[in-house]
C-alpha cells in the first residue's frame, strides 16, 4: 500500500493510520465566512490527527499523501456563532465577559458526510533529536493499534470527531478532479513573529491527494 509513496530521507515507508467520522469541515480560506469544505481532508488538517495520536518537540509530521476511502457527500448546516472573541490574554486572565446573545449570528456551512481517509506520513526529526526516525515511527504504530492519542482528534473543527484505527486494505476511491489552491504548512514562528502560510495545487488523482514536500508561500501564489 506504501510502496506508491515517497520514502523518508533514510529510505523508509510512511507510516499509516486511517481515519473516519461522521461529518467534517475542511474550509477553504476564500469561503470563511458562509464556510464551505473542500472535498478532501487538507494536509494541515492531516498533521493536527497525527499530532493528535503523537508528537515530541523531537520531530515533525510531513503528510505525503492522502487516501479517500468513501464517497464524497455534502450536507449543509447553520449555526448560532459570536462575533465577540476575546483575546488570548482576555482569555487567561478570566476578566472579560463575552456577550453572545448581543453578537450572535447566524452562519451556514457546507460540510462532508461520512468521511474515511488513509493518511501516509513521515517523521522529520529536528537538529536536537536524539533517537533514530524509527523509533518514533514504531511508538506512533504502537499508540494507533492500541488506540491511544494525546487529544481527541477532530476532522476540520471540533465538534466534528475523527476516530483512528490501523489500515485496512479497503481500495481508494475512483475519483479525479482539481481541487485548486490549498493550504499545506501553518508555519508558527518561535518569536513574536505572524504566522506565515504555504500552499500548493491540489488534485485528487484515483482518489489520492499527493503533497509536495513543501509549499509555496502567499506571494509566489498566482
Amino acid at each position: 500500500m506504501t510502496e506508491q509513496f515517497p520514502r523518508s530521507r533514510k529510505g523508509a515507508p510512511p507510516v499509516v493510520v486511517q481515519v473516519w467520522g461522521d461529518a467534517a469541515l475542511f474550509t477553504r480560506p476564500e469561503l470563511k465566512v458562509e464556510r464551505v469544505t473542500y472535498p478532501v481532508m487538507t494536509p494541515s488538517a492531516a498533521v493536527g490527527v497525527l499530532e493528535a495520536i503523537y508528537w515530541k518537540p523531537e520531530f515533525t509530521w510531513r503528510v505525503v499523501a492522502i487516501e479517500v476511502l468513501n464517497e464524497i457527500k455534502q450536507f449543509t448546516q447553520r449555526r448560532n456563532e459570536t462575533t465577540d472573541l476575546a483575546s488570548l490574554a482576555d482569555a487567561a486572565s478570566g476578566t472579560r465577559r463575552i456577550d453572545t446573545v448581543a453578537h450572535r449570528v447566524q452562519r451556514n456551512a457546507t460540510c462532508l458526510r461520512d468521511v474515511a481517509y488513509r493518511i501516509h506520513a513521515h517523521v522529520d526529526l529536528r537538529a536536537h533529536s536524539t533517537k533514530p526516525e524509527a523509533a518514533y515511527r514504531d511508538q506512533f504504530r504502537r499508540r494507533v493499534t492500541r488506540g491511544s492519542c494525546f487529544s481527541q482528534p477532530y476532522l476540520g473543527v471540533r465538534e466534528f470527531t475523527g476516530f483512528f484505527g490501523d489500515p485496512d486494505d479497503r481500495p481508494a476511491l475512483r475519483r479525479s478532479e482539481d481541487l485548486g489552491i490549498m493550504l499545506h504548512t501553518i508555519h508558527h514562528a518561535a518569536d513574536t513573529t505572524p504566522l506565515s502560510f504555504s500552499w500548493f495545487t491540489a488534485r485528487l488523482d484515483n482518489g489520492v491527494l499527493h503533497v509536495p514536500t513543501q509549499g509555496i508561500t502567499t506571494g509566489e501564489v498566482g
